[in-house]
């Protein structure tokens, strides 16, 4: 179908909520549901990368099904990237060569870092041509990520394997002798769209419109993983690194986690949930503790069902499986407390900034989905915001989609969510730089802008939409 059609058609339609509804659950191979198989792959761990590396994307042959291999890409040697660990006051170096056929680049989510070393989508490494990234890493621990950001190729590109974790310690959070080592696991989860076990990304229109959804799911690159754990305090850095889909997390049977950090670093004190959302682009930072579950037992990552509107969270489903060994003798007990969240009082901002979230390409813009009617333009300046000043920017989601909202250059603290749920939950509580929407939600964020000028992006990171035009340049001065 002609995109034009298709949007001329599809504005105003009552039935379009259950056309996309039905879209999510089947794929065009007539897949309905998630599959799994069986959880007998043991849990790979990325290797790690101090803060000095070489990533250079690249084609490659990978296993992401047993017996089977597939076209992916990679920044080194395996689906997925290294995960990077820097300690605060560091210099990361990273130098890029590109061995695609197309321009790539690399942008530090989560990272405050100058506009030139951002990974805006105007700063593109050409096929065959290289690129170093320097920046001083200059901010609290935290779990972070880096991937592509090529306006229009930034789903595909991540879909097809160029993601990693990047993890920032510092002194504050040593000091308090949380699970490290073997006890500290990083779990990057990404749905994957697999053909006769070959890796594919070919969203139809609707699938641009709702996000696109694989019937496979992953963890560091693998179906189904399994993961032995001692009967003892585990420390789990998740990134939800999907392009769309929501993941509401839970361990069965009935086992609590303690939230104790989000996007941006640690919270002030533990949160006790036994199910929590992580929305494409969030982190979390959960202690699972082990040590009453019987010997030889197993307990799931799932994801449970969830009130996401017309597109999502109608189906529940496995994500891997722990198996419990003996009790190592642990001795670690959780902090009462574990860092200060300094607030942001309200009145010190000095502009409030309002976006509707629109869909189907208000004001002519041909997009299908928009900030305030306009979709993306290479070099149009869409706001301009003042170097240290700090703002509330509000958006409204009057749609019937869920979008994860991710500011470049900021953390920021959430102040309210009205409609829809209503509140903040606990994974909110702290820093943040990608927060979910919900149908009928209003959220209001408070940030304060770095004192160095230059030219940077806030997105949908449901990267169907981003590529799709679901994002605007803002300018520093």
């Amino acid at each position: 179908m002609k995109r034009r059609h298709f949007v001329k058609l599809s504005a105003g339609s009552v039935a379009l909520p259950m056309v996309l509804q039905n879209c999510m659950f089947h794929d065009r191979d007539g897949n309905a549901g998630i599959l799994d198989t069986g959880f007998d792959r043991p849990l790979p761990l990325p290797e790690e990368a101090g803060a000095s590396l070489d990533l250079n994307p690249a084609s490659q042959r990978t296993s992401i099904l047993e017996g089977k291999t597939t076209s992916t890409f990679a920044y080194r040697s395996n689906i997925l990237g290294p995960t990077i660990r820097a300690f605060r006051g560091e210099m990361l170096i990273a130098s890029v060569q590109n061995a695609l056929s197309e321009p790539t680049n690399v942008h530090w989510h989560g990272l405050k870092v100058p506009a030139n070393m951002d990974g805006n989508p105007v700063d593109i490494v050409k096929a065959g041509e290289s690129f170093q990234y320097s920046f001083p890493i200059d901010q609290r621990a935290g779990t972070h990520w880096y991937h592509p950001h090529p306006h229009g190729a930034t789903a595909r590109q991540v879909h097809t394997g160029l993601a990693g974790m990047l993890i920032i310690n510092d002194d504050e959070e040593l000091a308090l002798g949380l699970p490290a080592g073997y006890f500290e696991v990083p779990l990057i989860i990404q749905d994957k769209r697999l053909k006769a076990g070959k890796l594919v990304y070919d969203p139809s229109m609707m699938e641009t419109m709702a996000g696109y959804f694989g019937q496979t799911i992953t963890v560091n690159g693998v179906v189904s993983p399994f993961h032995e754990v001692q009967g003892r305090w585990y420390r789990f850095r998740i990134l939800n690194g999907s392009t769309a889909r929501v993941y509401n997390l839970a361990l069965s049977p009935n086992l609590g986690m303690k939230i104790i950090g989000s996007d941006g670093g640690l919270l002030g004190a533990p949160e006790d949930v036994n199910e929590v959302l992580l929305g494409p682009g969030e982190r979390l930072d959960v202690l699972v503790d082990f040590s009453a579950e019987p010997v030889g037992s197993e307990v799931y990552l799932e994801s449970k069902k969830f009130n996401g509107g017309s597109s999502q969270g109608a189906e529940s489903f496995k994500i891997m499986k722990f198996i419990i060994g003996a009790s190592s003798g642990d001795t670690f007990q959780p902090p009462g407390s574990l860092s200060v969240i300094d607030k942001i009082p309200e009145n010190q901002a000095t502009k409030v900034r309002n976006f509707e979230i629109n869909r189907m390409g208000m004001m002519g813009s041909g997009a299908m989905h928009t900030f305030n009617g306009k979709s993306y333009k290479r070099g149009r300046v869409d706001e301009t915001v003042k170097a240290g000043a700090t703002e509330i920017w509000e958006f409204d989601n009057a749609g019937d989609e869920i979008h994860p909202i991710h500011i470049h250059a900021v953390q920021f603290q959430i102040l309210s969510r009205t409609g829809g749920r209503n509140g903040i939950i606990p994974s909110e509580k702290g820093w943040k730089d990608t927060v979910l929407i919900f149908p009928k939600e209003k959220v209001r964020l408070i940030m304060t802008f770095p004192d160095t000028p230059g030219g940077f992006v806030f997105h949908c990171h449901n990267l169907e939409h981003e590529d799709d035009g679901m994002m605007l340049n803002f300018e520093i001065v």
